[in-house]
């Protein structure tokens, strides 16, 4: 797999297309030549952006609501047709051989470019003819000849390197520009992986949209990665559907979102939506915080029952007969038919709104027979009529009620005998005890509520009235869910489906789940297909080894990410008896003389003394979820935030007090495993308390 540098020489395999005669003398050169054709496909790019511009949409929209809608439209697609000059076009070739396509060569890219007759100069990647760019192999070439890859250096392409699939006398190589493309420093936000996916990444990307998939998938696995191509993917593939039914993101907190927010704009895709599972349950302002065995119990699948119960037993069976005056006519339905009505709305288990919408007809139509019955004629208009009688709401207020879910969970949360009727047999005493509020609040609106809180109100919520659901939903960092944030999230993709991605070693609330399984049956997806990804291309080996050895104390049975990338020295451990802080900003000073990002990660109770010893020697810092540029390289994160970021060199202060700031050992253990693997180059341990016993 010979790797080619700005002046190559000849490619000595022919082109399978048969070459101009004036490249047969004077030949410029491969580079020369894919350089001309990168060129080309810009300017092809070009117009077809000039092409969308130009649409005069006077005559043809129908209405003022109509030009708006293709105006957007319009000025969406000039967006994705925007040519990103630190982006290249293309990054691949394909060349077939051995099939009808025989002789045709496709150019692999991140969107679909054509020229003025229509044919294809760049391939988007996510379509059918671009997959053997992933998948072909030596072993089974998928009738593939040549495929290509390409080297840039700020837009330019300056190396190119060929694979003959079919050539049996090539012995197989590591690609240089493949593991340069993935050890490339990090700067700046998230960046899409298209060059670089691999064949076990793509079969997971280019899956159903019908089924759920979960990812599990250790440090530098590319999971995360691999969840957004994939909705990139289905959106290709499934654009008009998802387009109606909505597509979502759910990362664990802003920071990562910010992190990952230009990974599918860089793919054309321009209107998938982000969330946390925070916002998606923001019925009310969260200003308190649970103790840990408080909101371990709120979210307790359990509680989905206590809350179905409360809500159900709002109803009363109605036990006076009803009489609806029309005109000169009264109707009565008996007592005992109005709670047939009722017995049947509650065993049909319908949303409480639902059953409450329809009573009132239930009872109007009872007055229609009635009415027919008696000789007359009525119709629908009627039926409605009789179903807004006052006497008929007067009933259905009696004995359905409204209820206001946030009431509700107030209620529960406050009152001790309504609470005990209907968590009783469900939860013991001692758990309801924990669950109440030693001082009751007097109001939804003086109520301090806390995360857990807002997450039954949105239960309650659904139980009321059902919550609406998209077409496909990414949850990232699902190990730390609780049951009933699994529940939230299930709910806004109960007619669609999911792609859940985690790891389970990294799971740092006390109410992590324990296994994919368990999770996905919260989650309404007992069926999805469970995908593990150990092979390890972001974290080095030397540093994915050293975090690993925590492994059998926290996560027994996980398998252990093997990384491909080999970078001898990348890690080392300091030990200082004091000036701890000192020592961490000399470490930070050091990793600032290489390239790349550089990440402090520190306990949260530790980060205000950091940040102040940072000042004092005049280095600026950022925030978790900042843009890193060229100028500002050195973010400060708590480790509460540093789930999902990378940093090309990390800094790590005093393991000890990190595990020390968590509940328990084993989550402490989790989060330092988090940290010690946040690194793509080089770790740096500073440490004054002695390490962890964990870690040897």
């Amino acid at each position: 797999m010979p790797a080619h540098a700005p002046d190559p020489a000849p490619d000595p395999v022919p082109d399978p297309t048969p070459a101009p005669a004036a490249e047969s003398v004077g030949d410029p050169g491969p580079l020369a030549r894919e350089r001309g054709h990168l060129a080309a496909s810009r300017t092809a790019l070009r117009s077809m952006r000039e092409e969308v511009q130009a649409l005069n949409i006077k005559d043809v929209a129908a209405n003022w609501v109509n030009a708006r809608v293709l105006e957007a439209q319009i000025e969406n697609r000039i967006k994705e047709l925007a040519d990103l000059s630190h982006t290249p076009l293309f990054f691949g070739r394909l060349d077939y051989a051995h099939t009808a396509q025989e002789g045709q060569r496709f150019y692999i890219g991140r969107r679909h470019v054509h020229d003025a007759h229509g044919d294809p100069m760049v391939v988007d990647w996510r379509a059918p003819v671009s997959q053997p760019f992933y998948r072909a192999s030596r072993k089974d070439p998928l009738h593939i000849g040549l495929r290509r890859r390409f080297g840039y250096t700020g837009g330019e392409l300056t190396a190119y390197e060929d694979e003959h699939l079919t050539d049996p006398t090539e012995r197989d190589h590591t690609s240089k520009l493949l593991q340069a493309e993935i050890e490339r420093p990090r700067v700046g936000p998230m960046r899409d992986i298209v060059a670089t996916i691999q064949p076990e990444q793509d079969e997971i990307v280019r899956s159903g949209l019908n089924g759920t998939v979960c990812v599990q998938g250790g440090p530098g696995t590319g999971k995360t990665a691999v969840g957004l191509h994939r909705v990139a993917y289905l959106l290709y593939a499934h654009r008009e559907r998802l387009a109606r039914t909505g597509t979502l993101v759910i990362g664990p907190n802003r920071s990562f979102l910010h992190y990952i927010e230009q990974v599918l704009p860089a793919l054309g895709e321009l209107e998938v939506k982000q969330a946390t599972v925070d916002d998606l349950v923001n019925h009310v302002e969260v200003r308190g915080a649970d103790e840990a065995p408080v909101a371990v119990l709120k979210g307790d699948a359990r509680m989905a029952e206590v809350l179905r119960r409360a809500i159900r037993a709002q109803v009363t069976l109605p036990t006076e007969p009803l009489v609806v005056v029309r005109g000169s006519r009264r109707w009565r339905v008996p007592a005992y038919e109005l709670e047939e009505m009722v017995r049947e709305l509650l065993d049909r288990d319908i949303r409480y709104g639902a059953a409450r919408d329809a009573l009132p007809q239930r009872i109007a139509h009872s007055v229609l027979v009635r009415m027919e019955e008696a000789g007359e004629a009525p119709d629908d208009r009627v039926q409605d009529a009789v179903a807004r009688n006052p006497a008929v709401k007067a009933v259905v207020k009696s004995v359905w009620p409204p209820v206001e879910p946030a009431k509700l969970v107030l209620r529960l949360l406050s009152d001790e005998a309504f609470l005990a009727a209907h968590a009783d047999g469900v939860l013991s005493p001692d758990e309801q005890r924990t669950i109440r509020w030693p001082k009751p609040w007097r109001s939804v609106k003086s109520a301090r509520w806390s995360a857990a809180d807002a997450v039954l109100i949105d239960e309650a919520t659904d139980l009321v009235r059902r919550t609406h659901s998209l077409g496909h939903v990414v949850l990232d960092e699902a190990q730390d869910l609780s049951p009933m944030q699994y529940r939230a999230v299930g709910r806004r993709c109960t007619t669609g489906s999911a792609t859940v991605l985690g790891d389970l070693a990294q799971g740092t609330t006390p109410w992590a789940t324990g296994s994919w399984r368990e999770a996905l049956a919260h989650l309404g997806k007992p069926d999805a297909v469970v995908e593990e990804l150990t092979a390890g291309f972001r974290v080095p080996r030397e540093v994915i080894a050293y975090a690993s050895r925590l492994l059998p104390h926290m996560s027994p049975g996980l398998t252990e990410v093997s990384s491909v990338r080999e970078s001898p020295g990348s890690l080392e451990v300091r030990e200082v008896p004091d000036g701890l802080d000192a020592a961490v900003v000399a470490a930070c000073e050091e990793s600032l003389r290489r390239e790349g990002s550089i990440g402090l990660i520190a306990a949260d109770s530790r980060v205000p003394a950091l940040a102040d010893a940072l000042s004092a020697v005049g280095l600026g810092h950022l925030d978790p979820g900042s843009e890193t540029t060229a100028e500002s390289r050195l973010t400060l994160v708590p480790a509460s935030l540093a789930k999902g970021l990378e940093y090309d060199y990390v800094v790590l202060d005093d393991p000890a007090t990190l595990v020390a700031a968590e509940p328990d050992e084993r989550t402490g253990l989790r989060r330092l495993y988090v940290a010690l693997t946040r690194a793509v180059s080089g770790l740096t341990v500073v440490h004054q308390e002695p390490l962890p016993a964990q870690l040897g």
